[in-house]
């Protein structure tokens, strides 16, 4: 498996070892308003940088096209989510003592859905896109509306604690985000960052995943070294349920004692073979095994005249609907509860995204949940909002139907 003349943004080591190619797709968030105008398709290929272990995509579109002034993902129409925000709020501030006079700095904001829960002290978003930023300041939350890095780290007051949930993984120079970092953040200051970990993507084949907006996914050996590479040290790691697995870093100026738990996942990374290419050679095959048997049962629904649509319109699904190239012949539409996405059109497929309520009008038989990381709280909206009674396809971490 080689490429060509693609280099780590991490060491600038070529990169010849190709670790998953779901071949060309539109970027998983870019919403089609109608079908009259063409779309860009781009290469999704992943890399494994065999120097510094750092997986990661070729950057084919520019962060600031895919974060665009009207993107439509939206944190808070999660409940889980919020509830996730809501707890790590309590427990960062008391682990930290953060006070009124505390300064709070969020990367990636978002429509604000974890600031609402500091506005008790100083706390500042940092948010490049429109549409959520104008959210968040509704919020009275106060907002800088660009994307970070060390030259407007520079201009920012100094943090008792920055927090970046699920962005280390959108910064295409993630060198100087990290050095923004350092600079933001006062002396005895903690940053705190929330990932997927790609031990639970290999695992558990969690490929949809990855899509266009994701430059990289980290080993907590590769996520150390990054910061280490700039005066950052990490010395300690909560693990979260969240997105299929994930990791939450605490990094400081200061080179503490690592904690135990650090030690374990290093050696657990070892154990699956993720400090060298061995790790990862299964996951095309895992891949291509996914898609045969998703394609197999919706063919074989649809001769059988079954109504399949899916509930969310979310990422993960867009990287499987492309990776399948699956139509509206075989899921009829889509549903998902942010009003942002609703009369749009999912990338590449072209299936509608309505309002739940039209699980009324055209009743499914199944109902296929690409974001299975919160499918308990889908099924619920279902039965207790929508009252239908019918099937439901989980594709992830393998495919399964679940009878409700």
């Amino acid at each position: 498996m080689n490429s060509l003349n693609i280099n780590c943004k991490n060491c600038n080591n070529k990169l010849t070892f190709k670790i998953a190619d779901l071949g060309f797709s539109p970027p998983s968030n870019s919403f089609l308003k109608d079908l009259e105008h063409s779309e860009i398709y781009y290469p999704l290929k992943v890399y494994l940088c065999e120097k510094c272990l750092l997986v990661q995509i070729n950057e084919y579109k520019n962060a600031k096209e895919i974060f665009s002034k009207d993107y439509v993902y939206f944190s808070s129409y999660s409940n889980l989510w919020v509830n996730h925000a809501k707890n790590y709020a309590s427990m960062i501030k008391k682990i930290l003592n953060l006070d009124s006079n505390s300064q709070v700095i969020e990367i990636a904001c978002n429509d604000g859905y974890l600031l609402q829960f500091f506005r008790d002290m100083n706390s500042l978003g940092i948010e490049p896109t429109t549409s959520t930023a104008s959210v968040a300041r509704n919020k009275g939350i106060k907002v800088i509306e660009d994307f970070f890095d060390s030259n407007l780290a520079k201009s920012l007051p100094k943090a008792n604690l920055i927090i970046g949930n699920n962005v280390l993984a959108h910064i295409p120079n993630i060198r100087d985000f990290i050095k923004g970092v350092r600079i933001a953040l006062k002396e005895d200051g903690v940053a705190n960052f929330e990932f997927p970990h790609i031990l639970n993507l290999i695992k558990y084949n969690q490929f949809d995943t990855i899509y266009h907006e994701h430059f990289y996914y980290y080993s907590l050996h590769s996520v150390m070294n990054l910061f280490e590479n700039e005066n950052m040290y990490i010395y300690d790691i909560d693990l979260l349920d969240t997105h299929g697995g994930s990791l939450r870093i605490y990094a400081s100026k200061v080179n503490k004692k690592i904690s135990k738990k650090i030690q374990k996942i290093l050696l657990l990374e070892k154990q699956y073979k993720l400090d060298s290419k061995d790790g990862y050679i299964g996951l095309q095959k895992n891949m291509q095994n996914l898609k045969n048997k998703f394609l197999s049962l919706l063919l074989r629904l649809y001769k059988q005249n079954k109504k399949v649509v899916a509930y969310g319109a979310a990422a993960k699904g867009n990287t499987i609907l492309n990776y399948c190239g699956i139509k509206d012949d075989l899921i009829l539409y889509a549903v998902d509860s942010s009003p942002h996405k609703q009369n749009l059109f999912l990338p590449g497929s072209h299936i509608k995204v309505l309002s739940p309520s039209y699980l009324k009008e055209i009743v499914p038989d199944y109902i296929w949940i690409p974001a299975w990381n919160v499918s308990d709280e889908i099924i619920s909206n279902v039965k207790e909002i929508v009252k239908i009674d019918c099937k439901f396809i989980i594709t992830t971490p393998k495919l399964h139907i679940i009878n409700v």
